[in-house]
């Protein structure tokens, strides 16, 4: 199975190449041309990450995310929900790095085996960094009215964490 996964990338443009020559495409030409898209794609998005990547640390330095995380606690019993996880799900929201960065902190702490451990990966598994994703994807197709799109995200998240907690008290 090792074997057979690394190939599979190589597999995939092997295949794209076959298929651009098969129906005599310039497949390098296009290549290019596809790459330099790309790049005025992340040049036009690399103000918005820029942005979020910021705010997340102004968030973590100024300890705001500490101060909701204790607000929270207090309408969430800590038999259900641990303290320490309520900052890496507010983080999440925003960077799944700095989340996983608050992750390994709890690791340190409880060990990945205990409880809060053993939540935060389900949570970090079952949930999206929704405002870097619609921010990303959005801009770069330049949608600016997004409906539904964060309510049913946020949805998706909370019930991710809801089967994440639910499995944790489960293990």
């Amino acid at each position: 199975m090792v074997y057979i996964s690394s190939l599979m990338i190589p597999m995939v443009v092997l295949y794209i190449v076959i298929q651009g020559l098969a129906a005599k495409r310039p497949v390098f030409e296009d290549f290019i041309r596809g790459a330099g898209e790309g790049l005025k794609t992340v040049a036009g998005i690399l103000p918005t990450l820029a942005g979020l990547m910021i705010g997340t640390g102004v968030l973590r330095a100024s300890g705001f995310l500490d101060v909701l995380a204790e607000l929270l606690s207090r309408l969430i019993p800590a038999a259900l929900l641990p303290a320490q996880i309520l900052p890496v799900i507010l983080v999440k929201l925003f960077s799944s790095s700095a989340a996983t960065g608050l992750a390994l902190d709890i690791f340190k702490e409880f060990g990945p085996d205990s409880l809060p451990g053993q939540m935060v990966s389900l949570i970090l598994s079952c949930t999206e960094t929704v405002f870097y994703t619609m921010s990303v994807y959005f801009m770069s197709v330049k949608i600016k009215k997004t409906r539904y799109t964060l309510a049913g995200a946020l949805l998706a998240v909370l019930t991710g964490i809801v089967c994440s907690v639910l499995l944790a008290h489960r293990m």
